[in-house]
């Protein structure tokens, strides 16, 4: 199975979750930019549930950078793979500089798509975290305990495909997980889609307006 593009995968995505969310009034759908907004923007769809934006930043293993060691997200929350950070002997202070460049990054992202608007109050509400996928879900983990700050009353994790072991790690952290599929082997997101080219700050910028 592959997905044609992100648009598809958010329409699949939808469908499987029309069943419990559609029409609810306390559903919130988050994106996690880039590549997870144009999923979420066609599930919000789906779902008839107004669509935001959550910025989490990957911290990339220097020298390959789509290898992570971690992951920050808006309110401070930073996630480290020790066993990555430990197999690969990266020292503290190139930990730190990763952190850093990502955590600018993170900021000027979050002014780019939100501007001046306030986020919304999750307080007590059904938040719906939307991927375009999942590899070893450093990310996503980010996403999750920057979110439990926010008290919600429930926080589900979606995404269209996912290696199916870290499906399972993400169920001891957020209330719910839904993977539409789950093939294995899984080695990377970007082989489950024949279009995975970058999504552009633009086309974030546009679909959360």
């Amino acid at each position: 199975m592959r997905l044609r593009n992100r648009s598809e995968a958010g329409r699949l995505l939808g469908r499987v979750l029309e069943k419990h969310y559609k029409d609810r009034p306390d559903t919130l759908v988050l994106g996690l930019p880039r590549g997870g907004v144009p999923v979420a923007y066609e599930v919000a769809n789906a779902l008839h549930a107004p669509l935001d934006v959550f910025i989490v930043r990957k911290l990339g293993v220097p020298g390959h950078e789509e290898f992570a060691m971690g992951a920050i997200a808006s309110g401070g929350i930073r996630t480290l793979n020790s066993s990555v950070i430990r197999e690969l002997n990266i020292s503290t202070d190139l930990v730190e500089a990763v952190t850093k460049r990502e955590t600018d990054e993170l900021r000027r992202r979050e002014h780019l798509y939100r501007g001046d608007k306030p986020f919304p109050d999750l307080s007590g509400r059904t938040v719906i975290v939307v991927d375009d996928g999942l590899a070893t879900g450093s990310t996503m983990r980010a996403a999750v305990a920057a979110l439990r700050h926010q008290r919600p009353a429930r926080i589900v994790v979606a995404v269209p495909v996912a290696a199916a072991e870290t499906c399972e790690e993400l169920r001891r952290e957020a209330d719910e997980v839904v993977c539409a599929a789950t093939p294995a082997p899984f080695h990377a997101v970007g082989l489950w889609y024949e279009d995975f080219s970058q999504t552009s700050d633009e086309e974030v910028t546009d679909l959360i307006r």
